[in-house]
């Protein structure tokens, strides 16, 4: 753990974090087949001078919206993965690996395929996939022994093949029309930002964040041992209750709008570990911003890379987590 870092430091890191991610966004919102300039992009958000009427439909109804869900996404997804990281003592954890998003993608497709026409059954049933999903992962890899968080991280790769197996039989009931925007959600997909839910979703991960974020000298102590976080005062079973039913609806909140999008809970609280230490009333708010700035920086990537066509914006965080993980997993000797 690197030495005590000062509230003076913490502001200082936070508020050059916020500044690299608010530069991230500015280029985010110039950049995509339409190029908009940044004169233009001012104009248009303070009303004044003239933009023809297509700008503002593409800056407004479409790349901010999708800003913000990327914003809230990765920042979500980024706080999920510290939270389980700390809960389980293991740097391989996070909601990807788990298996808690493709359980939460089984439950959202449930409701995308039956229940379209309802909107709040996709983030409902989307929390309940990902509440089963560890549960079932916590059931299977509990143990009493030094080796429990490893087997927790077997379970999860068990339970996420499972529903990986049965999500492949859940888009052969979906309707030819369905089809395709189920595939491109399930590989993550920012484009429904302009959605009604989007706000819904962002007060749920803010708030649960914000709960999270209560718990971040607990988390500490935790790290240390169970056991001493105990004699220290620590409800042990509470806030382990209390952070994985928050970082299962966190995730299950963000799969519900952008699908699966592995990865951003492994790589971001990793590199703010090592930049700044293990501190999680440090790591908390600088995963939240990090995770946002990742996820912003590779969704502009997903859409102009090979303009005017769309990646799937999970293939680009695959591509910068896979050697992440493979990293740590030989640190780890396994």
């Amino acid at each position: 753990m690197k030495a005590r870092t000062t509230p003076r430091d913490c502001i200082a890191i936070l508020a050059a974090l916020l500044a690299l991610l608010a530069v991230i966004s500015l280029i985010a919102l110039t950049a995509g087949s339409e190029r908009i300039h940044l004169a233009t992009i001012l104009k248009i958000f303070l009303g004044a001078g003239e933009a023809s009427t297509e700008q503002r439909v593409i800056l407004l109804d479409l790349r901010l919206p999708r800003i913000i869900l990327a914003i809230v996404a990765g920042g979500g997804l980024a706080v999920a993965g510290a939270a389980y990281q700390a809960l389980l003592r293991n740097p391989l954890a996070e909601p990807y690996v788990l298996g808690v998003s493709t359980g939460a993608a089984v439950g959202a497709l449930l409701a995308f395929i039956f229940a379209e026409s309802i909107p709040a059954s996709r983030p409902l049933m989307s929390f309940v996939g990902a509440m089963v999903t560890i549960l079932l992962v916590y059931r299977i890899g509990e143990v009493r022994s030094e080796a429990a968080s490893n087997k927790l991280l077997l379970a999860g790769v068990i339970v996420n093949s499972f529903f990986s197996a049965t999500i492949i039989f859940l888009t052969t009931l979906a309707s030819a029309s369905q089809l395709r925007g189920v595939t491109f959600w399930l590989l993550g997909d920012l484009t429904r930002g302009g959605e009604g839910m989007l706000w819904i979703v962002s007060l749920l991960v803010l708030g649960a964040v914000a709960v999270i974020y209560t718990n971040a000298r607990s988390l500490n102590l935790m790290m240390v041992g169970e056991r001493d976080a105990m004699a220290l005062g620590v409800e042990v079973k509470r806030v382990k209750f209390i952070v994985f039913a928050l970082s299962s609806l966190i995730t299950g909140a963000v799969v519900a709008v952008s699908g699966s999008i592995g990865y951003v809970g492994l790589v971001v609280p990793h590199i703010i570990r090592l930049a700044f230490g293990s501190d999680h009333r440090l790591l908390i708010p600088a995963a939240m911003v990090g995770g946002a700035t990742l996820l912003v920086l590779a969704d502009t990537v997903a859409r102009t890379v090979l303009a005017p066509q769309e990646l799937p914006v999970g293939a680009i965080t695959a591509i910068i987590g896979a050697p992440v993980f493979l990293h740590l997993l030989r640190r780890m000797h396994y």
